[in-house]
């Protein structure tokens, strides 16, 4: 789901999940206000990095498109980095959730981390949907 890359989706259900920031510090603990772990601050800043930049290109080829000057190079990758970028999402909130985010079912693990391992394996359907097959 290309709408949900975002660092604070949106839930089925309507409500806002937690930040990958609030998870990386469920899960890692904080140490001066900070995640704990510095491998995934970094991952995560990067991660806030690349989804601004993706929100700027959206709003470059919005304006183009205003112009009048006609479809770009720009609007053809919105799906392939979209989907990557929500893939890299999922794979920052495992890095900080450990085991927990890989539960499928039973006891011991709640519903945000049933919902990350379930939500974690759809992002990689997408990235290959509507992806024309080529044979030779």
């Amino acid at each position: 789901m290309i709408s949900g890359m975002g660092l604070g989706a949106v839930a089925a259900g309507g409500t806002t999940q937690s930040s990958i920031e609030d998870i990386a510090k469920r899960y890692l603990g904080e140490r001066d206000g900070r995640i704990a772990a510095p491998l995934v601050r970094e991952q995560i800043a990067m991660h806030k990095m690349d989804g601004e930049i993706f929100g700027l290109t959206v709003r470059r080829a919005g304006e183009e498109a205003k112009s009048g000057s006609g479809p770009r190079a720009t609007s053809s990758m919105f799906k392939y980095y979209g989907t990557e970028h929500n893939k890299k999402r999922f794979e920052v909130m495992l890095a900080a959730m450990g085991s927990q985010g890989l539960g499928w079912e039973g006891e011991g693990f709640d519903p945000r981390e049933l919902s990350t391992a379930r939500e974690w394996l759809r992002s990689k359907g997408n990235s290959i949907e509507g992806v024309p097959l080529k044979f030779s």
